[in-house]
């Protein structure tokens, strides 16, 4: 009975044994499982706070001050951004340039040489004069079509042709007594009606251009002439009544392509030539 109870007594001294030491294992691994994740926290809050080399080739405080304070991200982004051009005022430059123009031709290259207005970036040339400087009567258009584009003088193309037959029947005509340009030298793209703002830059030009062609009498033809000049528009309320501008009387007409399309206002337009011969010859 003794033996029996001595090996049942070892047995269970060793499985308590062998009890123990998986608790200890345990316990021991637990042990190392904390001291990694502190570790790696550890670890972690060095780098957000710059640590991220522990050992350099070269010693670095990190106690000393920089020779030069950091700039600022706004700093840097405010000194490497281009300054904005400033606009440009086109219409001072045009008034400037037409003054100094002393004679036509002088008046010619300036317009030649003006490169604030984007109609002639699509015209083919500058569409200046034609006629007899120095006339009595100038005559003031609108703007040049495709035929005016291509040969550089207003007034050439189907309407042109019926102008020459209208100022025939007065006895007038462009190289003998009549001096004729319009209010924009260049053609606006696909014939359209120049812009408000292609007129006023336009506008120096055009007072400087009469100016120096000392005429007696202006012949404005059709609203935009009629806007240039007088500031004002409504040509069929317009048509054939004296006005002022620049010191010279001025007489509104219907354009001649307005004629074309509209043949029986060509009545009107007589009345309107008989108008200005009148003024002509004084009566």
């Amino acid at each position: 009975m003794i033996a029996p109870m001595v090996g049942a007594t070892e047995r269970a001294i060793k499985a308590n044994s062998l009890s123990l030491g998986q608790k200890e294992v345990r316990l021991r691994s637990m042990e190392s499982a904390l001291d990694y994740h502190t570790a790696r926290a550890l670890l972690d809050w060095q780098i957000e706070l710059g640590a991220t080399e522990a050992i350099g080739d070269a010693p670095v405080d990190r106690y000393a001050l920089p020779d030069t304070a950091p700039k600022s991200k706004k700093a840097a982004v405010a000194q490497a951004a281009p300054e904005k051009p400033k606009p440009v005022d086109a219409l001072a430059i045009a008034d400037s340039v037409a003054k100094t123009a002393g004679s036509l031709d002088q008046l010619r290259a300036a317009m030649d040489a003006f490169d604030h207005c984007e109609l002639k970036r699509g015209a083919r040339q500058l569409v200046f004069a034609d006629g007899t400087p120095g006339a009595r009567v100038m005559i003031i258009g609108e703007a040049p079509g495709r035929d005016e584009d291509r040969e550089g003088k207003p007034f050439v193309g189907r309407a042109g042709q019926l102008l020459d037959r209208m100022l025939s029947a007065i006895e007038l005509n462009r190289a003998e007594n009549v001096y004729i340009t319009n209010v924009l030298p260049w053609r606006p793209p696909q014939n359209r009606d120049p812009k408000p703002e292609e007129i006023g830059m336009m506008k120096p030009f055009l007072e400087r251009h009469v100016a120096l062609a000392k005429p007696e009498v202006l012949v404005v033809m059709g609203n935009i002439s009629c806007q240039a000049v007088l500031g004002k528009r409504g040509i069929t309320r317009l048509r054939g009544q004296w006005d002022q501008a620049w010191g010279l009387p001025v007489i509104p007409m219907f354009h001649p392509a307005y004629l074309l399309r509209q043949p029986p206002m060509k009545r009107q337009a007589w009345a309107d030539l008989l108008e200005l011969k009148a003024r002509l010859e004084g009566k």
